[in-house]
């Protein structure tokens, strides 16, 4: 099966510090893969490195074998690219949550009747259609979670990028999270430090080191 998703050599390092180097590895359609390490060791920095909003030092990026290089290359990618943030609060922009569910798909020109209904839709499929009128800035740290998967799913990403995705979740919304991204049938490149909440997806562990990434 051909690569979705390719990292060759990506090195990055700050001022004074190498955070990784020579990161290589292959995503295939399906493939659910997890990327622990430490805080500090540079695993959300890879995130967006991968959908340009970060430079890197050495190596490159491709996505069904195209290389990213331009911004150009970088804002075509970031149509096939779903990015759950860690903290919502620096993703949800709307005031409402059918609003903000809507937000990405008016934005790319779709009629409002259609892009409430394929938002209603995202609601439901998630279980949260009781949020829909919901003012975002009164929900629970979960519930903003959901919110900000639901705007991303809602646009049919074919590559999924999650940045710690399971914190300051409690443990019913944790456990709901999971079982939906198991379910999921898209590449997946999860950022994490909880093992068990990696355990439940059922997705590869590899482990981010200076040196590159590990097999866990």
């Amino acid at each position: 099966m051909s690569c979705t998703l390719s990292l060759n050599s990506i090195s990055c390092r700050t001022a004074d510090k190498i955070l990784f180097e020579n990161v290589s590895i292959n995503l295939t359609h399906k493939d659910k893969i997890a990327v622990l390490g430490p805080n500090g060791a540079g695993k959300t920095t890879l995130l967006k490195a991968i959908v340009g909003l970060g430079a890197v030092c050495g190596g490159h990026v491709e996505i069904h074998h195209r290389k990213l290089v331009t911004e150009k290359d970088f804002t075509q990618a970031r149509r096939e690219i779903g990015f759950l943030f860690q903290d919502p609060d620096d993703q949800i922009i709307a005031p409402t949550v059918i609003e903000e569910v809507a937000f990405g798909l008016l934005n790319d020109g779709m009629k409002q009747p259609e892009a409430v209904a394929k938002a209603e839709a995202m609601l439901s499929e998630l279980h949260i259609r009781h949020l829909r009128d919901r003012v975002t800035l009164n929900l629970s740290g979960g519930e903003k979670k959901m919110v900000a998967l639901a705007s991303v799913l809602v646009m049919k990403p074919e590559i999924l990028l999650l940045d710690e995705p399971s914190a300051a979740l409690d443990k019913k919304s944790e456990d709901k999270l999971a079982e939906i991204l198991r379910d999921i049938d898209k590449t997946m490149l999860i950022v994490s430090h909880d093992l068990n909440f990696i355990e439940k997806i059922g997705a590869r562990k590899m482990f981010l080191t200076e040196k590159g990434l590990v097999e866990g």
